[in-house]
């Protein structure tokens, strides 16, 4: 999460005033960055423009709600939303294609996950989304979920972070045109 984290910071990534979505959260540092980032003129901007949502399993949404209530300004609160989502059941609380930016950090470790994950990803994703996902690539099983991703989406690695051996993919959706 730090190195997404500092990524995002480095800026070339623009989220103010685009809807995002953070997917197993854990302890939230990432969508906790990503609402600060997204909102720095939140007093400019009307109602609801920017809105971040820190989304992981019931089990972890207490310790997750008290994480972002206690490291946001008061004014940001309201434009953050812990969300409960586990991968590939709670798709109908989500509405289809709605996310400019989807962020996950380490979340890419579980085999038996992966078809939900990429389940997941399909339905938040619009053709402009971007999917931004840091990982470690430790076991053979991480170069199948990246060969599953490549499947559906346009992937490149963008960052390495050489000494927490820390790699960033941006993901997109593979445009239909292409098919022509």
């Amino acid at each position: 999460a730090v190195v997404l984290c500092a990524y995002l910071e480095m800026g070339g990534i623009d989220l103010r005033d685009r809807s995002v979505i953070e997917l197993g959260a854990g302890t939230g540092l990432l969508g906790i960055v990503a609402t600060l980032l997204a909102l720095t003129s939140a007093a400019i901007l009307p109602q609801g423009s920017a809105r971040v949502t820190i989304t992981d399993r019931a089990a972890a949404l207490e310790f997750l709600e008290s994480n972002v209530q206690a490291n946001l300004p008061s004014e940001l609160r309201l434009r953050a939303v812990v969300k409960e989502l586990t991968w590939g059941k709670d798709l109908g609380n989500f509405p289809p294609g709605a996310f400019d930016f989807i962020l996950g950090a380490d979340i890419v470790y579980l085999e038996e996950t992966f078809a939900e994950l990429l389940e997941t990803l399909e339905h938040l994703c619009s053709e402009q989304t971007v999917i931004l996902l840091s990982c470690r690539i430790r076991y053979e099983r991480d170069h199948k979920f990246l060969k599953m991703l490549r499947g559906l989406f346009s992937v490149y690695e963008v960052h390495y972070d050489s000494s927490k051996d820390v790699h960033i993919y941006k993901a997109q959706r593979v445009s239909r045109k292409d098919d022509f």
